[in-house]
């Protein structure tokens, strides 16, 4: 042990198993069906500048967990968004203005979703509006505005941003592109999560045959966890374990899983991983991880900046990660569940496990990025 034995205790709040887990292939392809799936896959990998994104193996972790393999989807050179995200909105982007070339889009966002409209409409000469909070950094609402969006700052959290960005829409006939769902209003959520499935596309064309033991799915309002699922019963043949990581002041998923219902959850502090800070799961995503996680995990903001460091000082892996603070959870909770071996008994971690992580985004936010590993 070199990396993990400096009398550092990795720490997560709360591991529950899901009562109700049963993985249903059908049922889940019923929620996002094949066809989303793949015309997703299909349209996405026409773009301009498209390529997969490296698939990084973290040997130096995985020795010292004492693990198989540990494999880190790098979404940091996800086209010049360093993000996932870039997959999910621009394709809904594309798909809302198939027919109507004279558009005007728009978007709440807590930062990459929103700039990935903003660069699916300006893929496409369309106009755009984005709203965001006033937690939202400076930097991240310019880097919507150098994308040609107009940018609209709102008083409060993210909740505040969406119910003005419905408001003002609906008023002057903008069409939403947002990556949660409510009443009425699944479609464009469901091309936003076809979109992210490309992902589990790429991982399944590079690991050929090997098998993934384990997934690490962070989720905020549920979105790219659902669409993850859905790839791996679209792509995998074999049914990995699955567990949910989120922020102990948002775990939505968490909360809703202990009940088998969707729970609200009332922040009380803004996590660090701010992507992931999200009162309330989704309505799509709820129908495929409701029944298809088995474990979930909440994390405090305690390990984010160091895990962050470690991963950019090539520390985990032969080659230096750049990773933003939504990248970090699913390291952290992976080095914590190893640790607790009640915890790595119950997953069945052990040395035949390959675990899958999401390194979701690189430093979409580089002053905060930097802020963060010089800590």
């Amino acid at each position: 042990m070199t990396i993990l034995s400096n009398g550092h205790l990795w720490k997560h709040t709360e591991f529950i198993e899901n009562k109700n887990f049963t993985f249903n292939r059908n049922k889940i392809l019923d929620s996002l069906s094949k066809k989303d799936i793949d015309d997703a896959y299909l349209s996405i990998s026409k773009w301009e500048n498209y390529s997969p994104t490296p698939l990084i193996e973290l040997n130096k972790l995985s020795k010292e967990l004492n693990l198989n393999k540990i494999f880190y989807k790098d979404e940091s050179k996800r086209f010049d968004l360093k993000s996932f995200k870039a997959l999910g909105g621009a394709y809904a982007v594309e798909k809302v203005s198939k027919d109507y070339k004279e558009i005007i889009v728009s978007t709440a966002t807590a930062g990459n979703h929103g700039r990935s409209v903003a660069w699916g409409a300006r893929r496409l000469g369309l106009k755009c509006k984005i709203f965001i909070s006033e937690f939202v950094s400076d930097a991240r609402g310019q880097a919507m505005a150098d994308l040609g969006a107009d940018v609209i700052k709102v008083k409060g959290n993210y909740e505040n941003s969406l119910i003005e960005c419905i408001k003002r829409s609906t008023e002057n006939n903008w069409q939403i592109v947002q990556d949660v769902a409510w009443k009425n209003y699944i479609t464009v959520p469901k091309y936003t999560m076809a979109g992210y499935t490309v992902m589990m596309k790429e991982v399944a064309d590079y690991i050929d045959r090997t098998k993934i033991s384990h997934i690490i799915l962070q989720a905020g309002v549920g979105g790219m966890a659902g669409a993850m699922i859905a790839g791996v019963a679209r792509y995998l043949k074999n049914t990995p374990v699955i567990i949910v990581v989120e922020p102990d002041s948002a775990a939505c998923v968490l909360e809703s899983i202990k009940t088998g219902k969707i729970e609200k959850i009332d922040i009380k502090r803004e996590s660090l991983m701010g992507g992931m800070s999200c009162g309330e799961v989704s309505l799509v995503p709820w129908e495929i991880l409701k029944n298809s996680v088995q474990y979930c995990i909440s994390l405090p903001d305690d390990d984010i900046a160091n895990t962050m460091k470690l991963l950019g000082n090539a520390s985990f892996s032969n080659e230096k990660i750049i990773a933003g603070e939504n990248s970090a959870p699913g390291v952290i909770s992976l080095i914590t569940s190893c640790e607790d071996e009640k915890i790595k008994e119950k997953m069945q971690l052990n040395k035949d496990s390959n675990v899958l992580l999401v390194g979701c985004e690189g430093d979409t936010d580089e002053e905060m990025y930097q802020k963060l590993i010089n800590k």
